[in-house]
């Protein structure tokens, strides 16, 4: 049981995870991505109208990543280069994203009697690793998707702290006029970041309807791309700390699934095993004392003459 339980964790924490780290860069260079919860949902929607219309989840996938691009980049035009609040501009486009999904959603199948349903991806044993005992079921037989992101995280950090492109990041996050002073485009560098957070956030949305559950509802993203926001604050900015904040995220989500699947509604409401990843969020973040936040995260850039 244990077993499962942790290889259900795993699941449940890559798409946190490709939200996190996303958030984690654009964050250092003083964008806060706040659309990421509707850059999750048009990456659900995306991923599952592509693969539903091309029976492919490899074109469903790149289709959900163009979504997400697309919504990052609209927020980003509004915010780097129309000097828009951030938080506003994000929580605008979370509710234009749902409006959006759900109209065309209608527009493009009506209203069915039953849920639409694509084959979700499969899981892959990969040989001799997954025979491992106890390491092998957990970290060895999961999708394509789960093993993408092991290589995101190591080259994740390895860009911001290892190499003159992540110099660059951090540094236009907490000194951008010196970056503009060597030269280098500050709301350029910004503005790639955001679609790269956009791609990453596609994905993620696309694991859900993709990769976990074979469908799409509009509800379905419920507020996880906001937990993935959060564990960029938690884990300080630091790809580090978001591989940890999200494994305790996604294991609090399989014990909540998990208790449900067992009955555990019996003796405590299933809104409660709901609750928990919110809950913890809440918590944690209270919890949290010292914050390494970027100098100037939030704050618009504007080239003095």
């Amino acid at each position: 049981m244990i077993v499962s339980l942790l290889s259900r964790a795993l699941m449940m924490s890559t798409p946190l995870l490709y939200g996190s780290i996303a958030e984690v860069i654009a964050e250092r260079t003083g964008m806060m991505v706040t659309a990421i919860e509707g850059i999750f949902l048009m990456g659900a929607w995306g991923g599952f109208v592509g693969t539903y219309l091309t029976g492919s989840a490899f074109i469903g996938i790149l289709m959900a990543m163009a979504t997400g691009t697309m919504t990052a980049a609209i927020y980003g035009i509004v915010c780097i280069f129309l000097k828009q609040h951030q938080v506003v501009t994000g929580t605008a486009i979370n509710i234009l994203a749902a409006g959006f999904c759900t109209y065309f959603q209608r527009v493009l199948f009506g209203i069915p009697t039953s849920p639409l349903k694509i084959d979700p991806l499969s899981q892959i044993a990969i040989p001799v690793l997954s025979k491992i005992p106890v390491i092998g079921p957990i970290f060895f037989y999961q999708n394509s998707l789960t093993y993408l992101v092991y290589f995101i995280i190591p080259l994740s950090y390895f860009l911001l702290f290892r190499t003159s492109i992540g110099l660059i990041i951090r540094s236009t996050g907490e000194n951008p006029e010196a970056v503009d002073v060597a030269g280098i485009n500050v709301n350029g560098v910004r503005f790639v970041v955001v679609l790269l957070a956009g791609v990453m956030g596609g994905v993620a949305g696309a694991f859900y309807s993709v990769g976990y559950l074979g469908m799409f509802t509009t509800n379905m993203i419920g507020g996880r791309g906001w937990i993935a926001f959060a564990i960029c604050f938690l884990g300080n900015w630091n790809p580090k700390g978001a591989v940890i904040g999200t494994v305790v995220f996604g294991f609090t989500e399989a014990i909540a699934i998990y208790m449900q699947s067992i009955g555990g509604g019996s003796y405590f409401p299933n809104e409660l095993f709901i609750a928990l990843p919110y809950i913890l969020t809440i918590v944690l973040t209270v919890c949290r004392k010292n914050f390494n936040v970027p100098a100037k995260l939030g704050v618009a850039y504007s080239k003095e003459n």
